[in-house]
Formats: structure tokens, sequence, C-alpha cells
């Protein structure tokens, strides 16, 4: 029976083309709910057809990206500006986010806390706690280079929406007693407008706000472990850390355990 729709859904898919909006509108599911559609995109236009131009398939990319091996890169491939719109506007990133948080949260009802009111969760904000898809939505999705002036403007409007995933894992841990910190590579000329972007969107109560000194030149992982290591020096015990950057994550210490949410639109080192 599973084998039947899939050889429908490939046919139906085949029919709408490889270019256009169709092609992602099939609606046929597997019995255990997961669209047939993903099992089916990278052999599409996003990952094979635009792969093949470029001799690694957009998707491979993508996992490279992710895993940290390829490194220092600038741009996303042109090529794949059409993959990565697809990922991030569609329903696959909001599904691997889901599945990262949903590891997060069982990880976090598992711990059997102080009762010191010590543990904190340390969170990123960028691509973290908040979203930054319509600034980058109208800048190809990373395929532009960046741009410190009219991202530093946009940040200053302070509409970034909240990731639903994320938040979601934040009202938890403040049910369970763990106390979320907020450490951002954002300079402190942004903490107003990412304190109230942040407040809007229902990220309340954190234990604290660390954003980047204004004209310190420091690494990511030195400056974010540095702010870990006076976390803990000052008595908290960092039970999780969340980030959408291994520069969130990397350099001790990194907390009792790291989750990496998915971003394959720019990179930061």
């Amino acid at each position: 029976m599973a084998v039947a729709k899939l050889l429908a859904a490939f046919l139906a898919v085949l029919s709408a083309g490889t270019g256009g909006a169709g092609a992602w509108d099939v609606k046929l599911e597997l019995d255990d709910g997961m669209p047939l559609i993903h099992m089916l995109r990278p052999l599409l236009s996003t990952g094979g057809h635009l792969g093949r131009k470029g001799r690694v398939p957009c998707d491979s990319w993508r996992f490279a990206v992710e895993t940290n091996t390829l490194r220092d890169w600038k741009t996303i491939p042109a090529r794949c500006e059409k993959y990565v719109g697809n990922y991030m506007m569609g329903g696959h990133y909001r599904s691997d986010s889901r599945a990262v948080v949903n590891e997060a949260i069982a990880y976090a009802e598992s711990l059997k806390l102080s009762g010191n009111g010590n543990e904190v969760w340390v969170f990123d904000v960028d691509e973290t706690t908040l979203s930054n898809l319509p600034y980058y939505a109208k800048h190809g999705f990373g395929a532009e280079p960046y741009n410190w002036t009219t991202f530093g403007n946009y940040v200053q409007e302070a509409n970034a929406p909240a990731l639903p995933e994320t938040l979601r894992l934040y009202k938890r841990l403040q049910a369970l007693g763990i106390k979320p910190v907020i450490l951002t590579g954002r300079r402190e000329d942004k903490r107003e407008a990412t304190a109230k972007n942040l407040a809007s969107e229902g990220y309340t109560g954190y234990e604290k706000l660390l954003l980047k000194p204004q004209d310190v030149k420091v690494h990511s992982v030195e400056f974010k472990s540095g702010e870990r290591k006076k976390l803990e020096d000052a008595g908290y015990v960092i039970v999780g850390n969340i980030g959408d950057q291994w520069t969130d994550l990397l350099g001790e210490p990194e907390g009792a355990r790291t989750f990496k949410l998915p971003d394959p639109m720019y990179y930061i080192g």
C-alpha cells in the first residue's frame, strides 16, 4: 500500500513539473503520517536538478553545513537559493526544529534539579529564539553577501518573530524551574531592540541577557565560552545550551548538553 502511494505521489509531482509551485502541493501521506514529498524532494529541482549543475546536491551541501564539515563559507551557493528558500519556508525547517526541541524537552524533563534554583539553560538569539527569516527572504536566503548596515537596521526594528519550537522549549524549562539565559553575539548597541523584541514575542522572565561588548574584537567561540565560564564562576549550573551555529555551542564550558538547531542561511566562524 505504501509503495502504491509513493508511486502515485511521484507521478503527481512529475506531472506538476520540477520547477513550479505545484510540485509542493502533494498531500498524500504514509501510514505513519510522514508526507511523501519529503522523501521525494531530493530527487527534484531543489536537490537533484540544481545540485547536478554544481556537482554536489544542495541537500548534501546542507548536510555538510549542519555537521560542521563545511566551514568558513560566506554565502550559500547561488544554485541552492531555491532549495534553501523551500527548506526554510516549507515544513521541513519546522519539522527539523521540532525534532531538536522534542529531544531537548525530553532531556530537561529527565533532570533531577538541585532545588537551589541555580540551573540555567543558555539560548542564542538569531535563528534560535528569534527568526530573521523576514529579512533573509528578501536577501536570497543567504545567497547575497551579508550587509552589516541593512541587517542592523532590521534588528533595530525589533519585529523578528519567535521560532515557535524554541519558545515551546523556553516555556517548558521555566515550568520545570530551569532559568533561561540569553547569550547573543549581537553588540550592546542592540540591547534595547533585542530586549524589546524578545519581550514582544513571549521571551520574558529570563535570568540574564548577555550581549557582546560594543568595541571588543573577539571570535564568537571565545566570547560565548567566556560568558558561560562567568556563569559557572557565579554559581550557575549550565544544564543545557541551544543555538543555530556551532560557535554557539563549542568551547568549554559548553554546558551539560548542547542542541543544534538548523540554519543553512549563514555561517558564523
